[in-house]
């Protein structure tokens, strides 16, 4: 008997199936969000077309708990707090209370009423849906009591819960390629991604490392605007060519250039947090008023490139116990942190101070 025909689309992984739901976020499109409790339909706030508003009457505005503290809303349910769309706002003004960019040109709001019952199914996984597409984290919802239509894109809430672990679980190694560098002519360039789409992640090998011993090692996020511009405002652009430097004039090491551009939120929400630090804001507390929490990164993805790579203990070149304890927890030995010190500049001083005001080491 013959085998039955194979299905020419096998099912998505949590990955791929977040990928095009961030894709479809992005273009202003709606995005069907599964969860055991019901369905709903979920469009990005910052995206969504004026005439996209009709489709969610009588829905909600879902905003972050860190964006609800800072306009005093009472946080009556969990990761999220929802408002009733039962007045029909405009969008200029939905917008207004989700991008603190606009605080200052509209500065009355409220009073808020947010809901106290339960939420339209999978609320929460809309706002990361948001944050994962790097837009602002506000997204407005309608639960749906009726099949939804065919060609608007699917995805579950477990899948986009999933996402980051299963990034990490199916990182492979793509490639690697001989790139000489400045001051460092030994290096090696190595490409990672998982295995259904998501970012891509690098690893900088320098002068060849042994893995048969702890391997100096710095966990970089990508800063367009310090490591390519090399802005003031920050240190980062220092901090990644002295790592190269000193692993260049060394026993080699390892730079694991992570694609985590601004503490995790994006370029674009970052440039919106440079905005509001010229207000007076410090880093910290700007990701918080765009509705992040202060430090949106996670260095799993640090230790699985290490494992690929073939090394499980390191010196760990970094001011930041929070890396120290991550890859800890993930299975990789730091036998000694390696500070690193680079004087203060008038652009960057508050930067620095508000990092050591984070828990980060001296």
């Amino acid at each position: 008997m013959a085998a039955p025909p194979r299905p020419l689309r096998e099912p998505c992984s949590a990955v791929a199936a977040v990928t095009r739901a961030a894709i479809a976020f992005r273009e202003g499109l709606p995005v069907v969000i599964r969860d055991p409790e019901g369905t709903s339909v979920a469009f990005a706030l910052e995206t969504v077309a004026p005439t996209s508003l009709a489709d969610v009457k009588e829905g909600v505005l879902l905003l972050s708990h860190a964006r609800a503290r800072t306009l005093k809303i009472r946080l009556y349910t969990p990761e999220v707090v929802a408002l009733p769309l039962t007045v029909g706002p405009s969008l200029p003004q939905l917008l207004a209370i989700a991008d603190p960019t606009l605080d200052l040109a509209e500065p009355l709001k409220g009073p808020f009423a947010p809901l106290r019952r339960a939420l339209p199914p999978g609320s929460a996984a809309a706002v990361r849906l948001a944050k994962l597409s790097g837009l602002l984290p506000a997204a407005l919802v309608k639960a749906l009591h009726h099949k939804p239509c065919p060609e608007i894109l699917e995805v579950s809430a477990d899948d986009i819960r999933a996402y980051e672990e299963e990034s990490v679980e199916t990182l492979t190694l793509v490639t690697r390629a001989h790139v000489p560098l400045e001051g460092a002519e030994r290096a090696e360039l190595v490409a990672f991604r998982a295995r259904d789409g998501g970012p891509e992640h690098y690893a900088i090998l320098l002068n060849a490392p042994s893995p048969n011993r702890p391997v100096l090692t710095r966990l970089h996020s990508e800063c367009f605007t310090g490591d390519l511009l090399g802005s003031l405002r920050c240190d980062c652009g220092p901090q990644l060519r002295g790592a190269i430097e000193a692993m260049g004039n060394a026993a080699g090491g390892i730079v694991l250039y992570l694609a985590q551009e601004g503490r995790g939120i994006g370029l674009i929400n970052k440039l919106r947090a440079y905005r509001l630090q010229d207000q007076g804001f410090d880093t910290l507390e700007a990701n918080e008023r765009l509705g992040f929490e202060p430090d949106e990164r996670l260095y799993r993805v640090a230790a699985k490139m290490l494992s690929l790579l073939g090394y499980s203990s390191v010196r760990l070149l970094t001011n930041n116990p929070d890396k120290v304890k991550a890859l800890q927890e993930a299975g990789i030995q730091v036998v000694e942190r390696v500070p690193q010190r680079f004087a203060a500049t008038p652009h960057n001083r508050n930067y620095l101070e508000a990092k050591l005001r984070a828990g980060h080491l001296p």
